[in-house]
């Protein structure tokens, strides 16, 4: 059964930085793009970053680009995003997703085979 972990949400203040982390179980997605989604309250879910299975390939929502920085750790089946300068609104529940058959779908959040169950980040003004 695959499981999705996310941990290093939390409380910040505007322009500080938080480190989110996904570890997944049950299978090995080495070969697999691997992202992240944010939600926050009253909206559609959000593309934020995506890296390809070998890091070479990364694509950031225009919201986010220069502040937030994704990667990963295929040795122990990981994903994280740095992110810095963070705006109030960023705030947002934040899901790992894994899995996606092609690049260009990848704003889609149907087209993610695997979610986890989010960490909360909350920036303060």
């Amino acid at each position: 059964q695959v499981q999705l972990v996310e941990s290093g949400g939390g409380l910040v203040q505007a322009g500080g930085s938080l480190r989110l982390s996904c570890a997944a179980s049950g299978r090995t997605f080495s070969s697999s793009v691997m992202g992240w989604f944010r939600q926050a309250p009253g909206k559609e879910r959000e593309f934020v970053a995506a890296i390809g299975a070998r890091g070479r390939v990364i694509y950031y929502a225009d919201s986010v680009r220069g502040r937030f920085t994704i990667s990963r750790d295929n040795a122990k089946n990981a994903v994280y995003l740095q992110m810095n300068s963070l705006k109030p609104e960023d705030t947002a529940v934040y899901y790992c997703v894994v899995e996606l058959p092609a690049w260009a779908q990848r704003s889609s959040s149907k087209m993610w085979n695997y979610w986890g169950q989010g960490t909360q980040v909350t920036v303060s003004s």
